[in-house]
């Protein structure tokens, strides 16, 4: 879809979450790929962490992240699996007041084009929880670029049309 360079570029505040047991800074691969990828197109890092594979843990993160009005979007990676840890879904869930269906199918359809029937174990999702966006990727490097190069990179360009999530922000808490 096309850009149009006539309308002004505005940076959208992005927070960037590693969900792992296992990763710290020294080796989130995954996490240094989206922070490539977010400050490569203008766009400002508010904040990154890593937590641990759990529930509470994950909701606690993305609550303070939520009320924090220098955070307008949230993006984390892992933790979107079958398996009995990867919880972040459940977490996303847990906080969002709306859930955005079209992100986790759309990221499946594109990923379907690479890993073909695998991408059915992915439970990427995303939802709006008091005002702030918040994107949850699987943990590789791969789907990191799908989901950002496929979907994120247009959708968080307030100069992408025909519409774009960026130009719906200051309604997200309309009643």
């Amino acid at each position: 879809m096309p850009i149009d360079e006539s309308r002004a570029f505005v940076p959208v505040r992005i927070a960037v979450l590693t969900v792992s047991d296992t990763r710290g800074f020294a080796d989130d691969r995954s996490g240094d790929t989206l922070v490539a990828r977010v400050e490569g197109a203008g766009h400002i890092l508010a904040a990154r962490a890593i937590v641990r594979d759990d529930i509470d843990t994950i909701v606690a993160q993305l609550d303070q992240w939520i009320d924090d009005p220098a955070i307008d979007c949230i993006i984390t990676t892992g933790g979107t699996g079958v398996t009995g840890r990867d919880v972040t879904p459940e977490a996303v869930e847990r906080v969002a007041t709306k859930l955005i269906p079209g992100f986790g199918e759309l990221f499946r359809w594109q990923s379907y084009a690479k890993i073909g029937t695998s991408t059915i174990q992915s439970r990427a999702t995303a939802g709006v929880a008091r005002g702030t966006y918040i994107f949850a990727l699987p943990g590789s490097t791969g789907a990191v670029k799908d989901g950002w190069d496929g979907i994120l990179a247009e959708q968080l360009d307030s100069r992408h049309r025909p519409c774009n999530f960026v130009e719906l922000m200051p309604r997200l808490l309309e009643q």
